[in-house]
């Protein structure tokens, strides 16, 4: 049977190490992994796994369960290793007691919103199995059902099922490492699925228990405007359907719970200064008894730029990006907004990153997914007006869906022929939907019903689980093993576990620096002359970047990506790995794609660097350099 503590999968959050004195840099590196010249050998310690000071010396104590180690060297069953890689070995472990850990990949679970709870198998037959049943649907039901009552049979082969609540990886490290996996096709839709073996790694001891949605949940929820010439009528449109909203929110307990601010943006002011800003922060986004400001702030929005901007795109990007990263999602007293949204407002589409009044080198893609790690909801509301025609429109639609974005929902809404009523109508319904989220939680009845909700239903569902996983730390000693699905068992198009690697902050500035000198090089690669001997220059950058320690590079490489080992043998496919010789001499076309992706995620990469929320120390005494983050597979080089 089940235990009524292993319903939860061990999410266990990861605090940051104790100040403790860094020890002196070793030259002693651990053992590599066969057939790797910059990949070391990596163990994880079993439950009560002990160190000892030598082998059959003494104990010197227990490790925590699954705590990721080195292997520095080998003496018949027992295994020298240390957390450490500058550090050194620290004391001996007997082999029985560690697993390897072959590729340093775990997984995350992602927002459960729209999809049922996902359970661990005994075995990967017992997982097939289910996959294959006949009637999965009804099976899983079952499962869950005997799941919430801690009387799951035997033979069934469950192991766990998912933590009801949601926690963001980005927001609290937990480590459920992989491994094992098996790539494989799901048999509803025949589409490529990993099938993972995971186990649980209970990396604290303690947590706090909570009780459900607390009274305090809200909503933080920021306009993006295009304010240049042809927006006017389209703000005026906005300003009277918040009007509208706000004014029956005042003095009720939801008004005091739904928050607003207002970012404006135009285009590069260096080409027309006229413009006067290319983003601004018109309102704050703050807690306010009073929601006058927010109506009288749209309506001064509506002071559109006096002069044409710089083509029909606009900046758009650096609006949304400028509402995400500088927005005080977490105001004072360390309280976050529960619900975070971003509204972008535009009749226009984005400046590309190759556009040279663009001012950032990110893409939707990239902005996409640092939005949703801040746990940020990004909806577009894009006005298909006669001006655009219908190429650019269908770019413009192509780039805001990969922006809009949240779990496996697309929150994009065309308005053809920029219709002003039919715009306004959809202003009215998506705000609206955004405060029944607040009412939902609170156990009040929603103004919209599902249908006329949309989409927004399954937003609200997914902000609550991830507000419940900060709440909550549910947290459980077991640890877990078991096999699980990447795709959900019942709906293949959505994801339900996402694999990452857990990169050190060393790791990261090395794939940042080849990128940047990739970069500059193969700006140089202007002719096919060049593009013969732009190969043997980058072998010659990784020589050089090889001889730092803390840069793992293997200057043996024949692609641009194999010069990142650690990179190898993951399961999916990586851009730089792809071009080898022959592919960049093939065409002019081609080596533009592979460096503007470059340069894409170089920008996310130095974000990332610079921002030490999303940093941990897996041990004391780590290094700066040995801080870890979990980065998602699709923006690896």
């Amino acid at each position: 049977m089940i235990s009524a503590v292993s319903k939860f999968v061990c999410l266990l959050g990861v605090g940051l190490a104790l100040a403790l004195p860094v020890a002196a840099q070793s030259t002693e590196r651990p053992l590599l992994i066969e057939g790797r010249q910059t990949v070391y050998q990596r163990v994880l310690t079993r439950p009560g796994a002990l160190m000892y000071e030598a082998p059959d010396g003494a104990i010197e104590r227990q490790y925590p369960a699954f705590q990721p180690l080195y292997v520095y060297g080998v003496k018949g069953s027992w295994q020298q290793v240390g957390p450490s890689l500058s550090q050194g070995p620290q004391g001996w472990v007997k082999a029985d007691q560690v697993v390897p850990w072959k590729q340093n990949i775990v997984a995350s679970f992602t927002n459960s919103a729209g999809r049922e709870r996902q359970v661990l198998m005994q075995s990967e037959a017992k997982l097939k199995a289910l996959l294959n049943h006949e009637s999965l649907r009804e099976v899983q039901a079952q499962i869950l059902a005997e799941v919430a009552k801690g009387a799951v049979p035997e033979d069934r082969g469950v192991v766990a099922a998912e933590p009801e609540e949601y926690v963001n990886i980005v927001e609290r490290l937990y480590l459920m490492p992989i491994l094992d996996f098996v790539q494989d096709l799901h048999p509803s839709n025949y589409q490529e699925n990993l099938l993972m073996q995971v186990a649980s790694v209970p990396l604290q001891e303690s947590g706090v228990q909570a009780g459900a949605i607390a009274d305090n949940f809200d909503a933080g929820i920021v306009f993006v405007f295009d304010t240049t010439q042809s927006m006017d009528p389209y703000i005026v449109r906005t300003q009277a359907a918040v009007e509208r909203i706000v004014d029956g929110l005042q003095d009720t307990e939801i008004g005091k719970r739904v928050q607003f601010g207002v970012v404006a943006f135009r285009d590069n002011t260096d080409a027309v200064p006229g413009l006067g800003y290319r983003t601004k922060t018109l309102l704050p986004l703050q807690r306010r008894r009073d929601q006058g400001q927010v109506v009288a702030t749209i309506r001064a929005a509506t002071d559109v730029a006096g002069v044409n901007s710089p083509g029909f795109n606009e900046d758009s990007l650096a609006g949304v990006e400028d509402a995400v990263e500088l927005t005080d999602w977490t105001p004072e007293g360390n309280d976050p907004f529960d619900a975070r949204i971003v509204i972008l407002i535009t009749d226009a589409g984005p400046k590309d990153p190759r556009d040279a009044n663009a001012r950032s080198d990110i893409g939707p893609s990239e902005l996409q997914r640092a939005a949703q790690d801040k746990g940020v909801a990004i909806m577009t509301l894009h006005l298909q007006t006669a001006a655009g025609g219908e190429a650019q429109h269908q770019w413009a639609k192509t780039q805001y869906q990969a922006l809009s974005r949240f779990n496996d929902e697309t929150y994009y809404y065309g308005i053809e022929n920029g219709a002003p009523e039919a715009f306004e109508a959809t202003v009215t319904r998506l705000v609206t939907a955004l405060t029944d989220i607040i009412r939902v939680a609170r156990s009040e009845k929603p103004v919209l019903d599902p249908k006329e909700a949309g989409k927004v239903v399954n937003l609200g569902l997914a902000m609550q689980l991830a507000y419940l996983g900060r709440l909550k730390d549910t947290q459980a000693p077991d640890v877990i093993e078991g096999w699980v699905s990447e795709k959900a068992i019942e709906d293949p198009s959505r994801l339900a576990i996402e694999p990452r690697l857990l990169v050190s902050k060393n790791e990261m500035a090395t794939m940042a620096d080849l990128l940047s000198e990739l970069l500059d090089l193969g700006e140089q690669s202007r002719n096919a002359e060049d593009a013969q001997t732009f190969f043997a220059q980058v072998q010659g950058v990784v020589a050089r970047m090889a001889k730092n320690p803390d840069r793992l590079l293997n200057p043996e490489t024949e692609t641009l990506g194999s010069a990142l080992e650690f990179l190898e043998g993951l399961p999916y496919e990586s851009q730089l790995m792809l071009t080898t010789q022959q592919r960049w001499q093939q065409s002019a076309m081609i080596r533009r794609s592979i460096l503007d992706g470059m340069r894409q995620k170089l920008v996310q990469y130095r974000k990332w660097l610079h921002d030490p929320t999303v940093w941990t120390a897996l041990f004391d005494g780590a290094t700066d350099g040995e801080y870890v983050f979990a980065m998602p597979f699709d923006v690896l080089p």
